[in-house]
């Protein structure tokens, strides 16, 4: 097993350690994952052709990191990729043990399990047919192999088949860290509106993104942006949330207007945290001084938290950020 492997990724067994240990057993309702890490950080394009080159059932141990269920391993164009695919219940458990902290307010984790579960349920849906149904990167939701805990999984088995509907439809769960004080509206964000996505005011002091500052070299948002001989970089609009929206760019060449969006991509999420920022200049680099982190549209996650704190239980929180919305038991295949 380990040579197979090993040929195809082409590591050394010290870096790549992958051990057969157990299969499971069939599930009423699967998912299937594609593994987003540093030896894998690629997606798929989305004509390239693909085939599969092996597989296996039980756990797969990847750089110390277990990934249990069934392992697919696919060759194409542009490289390797992984596909896990496992219990849904047994997905959302690992997922709410990364994207929060297990040590967190039970309310809070109880919550987050049944967007996490009403977001992969969606993605499913949508993706069907196709090769994976939902990356494990901030593409989609965090999913890092197995992370047993026990207070996660009181959490998830509590919750155990709820999701969120919207007229008797899954909603896209859409969720992000920390507001910063307020949510954003969809349209600002991904271009589209959603009855069940406005708005509201959100505390989230407790975040360590409450407040930040970022100092960001000139050339490194030149070499970001492909745009050599900036001289300026100003604000021109806002959201309707006060987040910015655009920057005018004054370059040696002339003038050219980014997205903050697009700008946060390119210099990477964490050394960007949100673009509910100001700006100033000092030297050669620009000062970033903001707010929140994430895209800030539907369940601010320190929010909850705190909402938690607070005596709210899960169905009150996700009310609160999901106005409309009704739980409900999903039906698995």
């Amino acid at each position: 097993m380990n040579r197979f492997f090993q040929k195809w990724f082409n590591l050394p067994l010290t870096a790549l350690a992958v051990i057969f240990i157990t299969s499971i057993g069939h599930a009423s309702e699967n998912i299937k994952v594609l593994i987003i890490n540093e030896i894998f950080p690629n997606t798929p394009e989305k004509n390239e052709k693909i085939q599969k080159i092996g597989s296996v059932k039980g756990n797969l141990l990847v750089m110390g990191i277990y990934y249990s269920g069934n392992i697919d391993v696919w060759k194409g164009d542009n490289g390797l990729y992984i596909t896990n695919e496992l219990p849904l219940e047994d997905y959302v458990k690992d997922v709410v043990a990364v994207e929060i902290r297990p040590d967190w307010d039970k309310e809070a984790l109880k919550a987050q399990a049944v967007i996490s579960r009403t977001y992969a349920l969606f993605q499913k849906r949508k993706n069907e047919n196709a090769l994976y149904h939902i990356a494990s990167s901030v593409i989609d939701q965090l999913y890092e192999g197995n992370n047993p805990d026990i207070r996660v999984s009181n959490a998830v088995e509590e919750t155990k088949g709820e999701i969120l509907t919207f007229g008797n439809t899954l909603i896209e769960a859409f969720y992000h860290s920390t507001c910063g004080g307020r949510t954003e509206n969809p349209e600002d964000v991904f271009g589209k509106s959603y009855p069940y996505l406005k708005s509201v005011e959100s505390s989230c002091d407790l975040s360590p993104y409450a407040e930040w500052e970022r100092n960001i070299e000139v050339k490194d948002i030149e070499k970001a942006l492909n745009m050599p001989g900036i001289r300026e970089i100003s604000i021109k609009s806002y959201t309707s949330t006060k987040r910015v929206k655009q920057l005018g760019i004054k370059t040696d060449s002339g003038h050219e207007i980014v997205n903050a969006i697009d700008l946060r991509k390119a210099l990477g999420w964490k050394n960007l945290p949100s673009t509910n920022f100001r700006i100033s200049r000092t030297g050669d680099s620009i000062v970033f001084r903001g707010k929140g982190y994430g895209h800030g549209v539907g369940l601010c996650q320190w929010g909850a938290l705190q909402m938690a704190r607070e005596g709210k239980n899960y169905k009150e929180i996700l009310a609160f950020y999901y106005p409309g919305t009704v739980i409900q038991l999903y039906e698995g295949n």
